[in-house]
């Protein structure tokens, strides 16, 4: 499934990790991990690298009384890593979880314990390179659904065969990534990836074959993108060396939360921000403007408590919102007006409207779109 050059690396980083503490016992020295705390108050963010990168603060789990299970639990999750990266084989977190009932004193009693520990030692191996997939860990979900004008290159785990799959040949349906995505190849002379919020929105562009028009690839995020989502996303659009566009609603989860993950990722998963996420990307959905631009005022919505908070939180708190004036100006420009309108608001003016209407103005116009 991975490449040798990938499994040794990994094998590599988790043999240096466990010598190291081999060594300091040997010594009768505590044994100590190191890892990057995981929040937006450790993070930078520079223009130029794209997106959050970690900061210098980090935690320090030391083997002693209080810690002797949570340590042994790591050294066990660990292990585990190297086994599957041995036997070229993958576990998710719900699998993880039951294989530590094999551990004696060390197992988890509850998934959320060994979820933790999982995330730590993502943490922990993000300093030496690696993501969670290539330790051998993946997601429950899969990374979204894609249509359109593109060949994506897989392996058949049972032969090795190379397959080939259209993504033009799915009918009324689509392409779904799946939660490992570093082997796939890609053919495709698109001009762009349309990435999009909803999942209702993408059937309708997919059932219309919009990429046909526009000759794109669509991708459904369904919300904030899983890390499969975002790494397929990058990988495709640097392979084809084509602009990532994000399509999301007016309001500012869509902003804050989706478009802002995609593009820049996550102060709780700075630690795998260089990998996961897509900096070429930029922002064409519905702005606050477009209420006024489309005469969307009937189809709009209160701004609700949560959502007034989560755009102060941004313009207060996040790096990405304070770098850019124009993302500034538009969530300012949103609370002033206090409303939010979804994509499906286009629907208004007639259920095609996005299609034949507002998207072919939009691309007209890419150097408007917000960064």
């Amino acid at each position: 499934m991975a490449k040798k050059s990938q499994n040794k690396k990994t094998i590599k980083a988790i043999e240096k990790t466990a010598s190291k503490i081999y060594d300091d016992i040997s010594k009768r020295k505590a044994p100590d991990l190191k890892m990057p705390i995981r929040s937006l108050k450790n993070v930078k963010y520079n223009k130029k690298v794209g997106f959050f990168e970690l900061g210098k603060e980090v935690k320090k789990r030391t083997l002693s009384v209080n810690t002797v299970k949570t340590f042994a639990q790591t050294l066990q999750m660990m292990s585990l890593s190297k086994d599957l990266v041995d036997n070229d084989d993958f576990a998710t977190k719900r699998d993880a979880y039951y294989q530590s009932k094999n551990w004696g004193d060390a197992r988890f009693s509850e998934q959320t314990e060994s979820d933790s520990v999982m995330d730590d030692i993502e943490a922990l191996f993000a300093l030496e390179g690696l993501t969670r997939e290539e330790l051998r860990f993946v997601p429950d979900q899969h990374g979204g659904s894609v249509a359109g004008e593109l060949k994506v290159i897989d392996t058949d785990l049972e032969s090795g065969e190379r397959i080939t799959i259209d993504c033009t040949k799915f009918g009324s349906g689509a392409y779904a990534v799946p939660s490992w995505v570093e082997h796939l190849e890609f053919k495709t002379k698109a001009k762009f990836i349309l990435c999009i919020e909803t999942q209702g929105m993408f059937q309708r562009l997919q059932s219309h074959k919009y990429w046909r028009k526009s000759n794109c690839i669509l991708v459904s995020m369904g919300g904030v993108p899983t890390r499969a989502c975002r790494r397929f996303v990058r990988r495709l659009s640097e392979s084809a060396k084509i602009p990532v566009y994000a399509f999301t609603d007016c309001d500012p989860y869509g902003i804050a939360n989706i478009y802002r993950t995609l593009k820049v990722g996550s102060g709780n998963a700075a630690h795998i921000n260089q990998f996961f996420c897509v900096p070429n990307a930029s922002y064409m959905g519905l702005m606050p403007q477009d209420i006024e631009i489309y005469d969307l005022k009937k189809a709009t919505h209160p701004l609700g408590d949560q959502d007034k908070k989560r755009a102060h939180d941004a313009l207060k708190n996040d790096p990405f919102f304070q770098a850019h004036k124009p993302w500034r100006d538009a969530l300012q420009t949103m609370l002033k007006m206090g409303v939010r309108a979804e994509q499906q608001a286009l629907s208004l003016h007639g259920l095609n409207f996005v299609i034949e209407e507002y998207l072919p103005r939009k691309l007209k116009a890419p150097d408007k779109f917000l960064p």
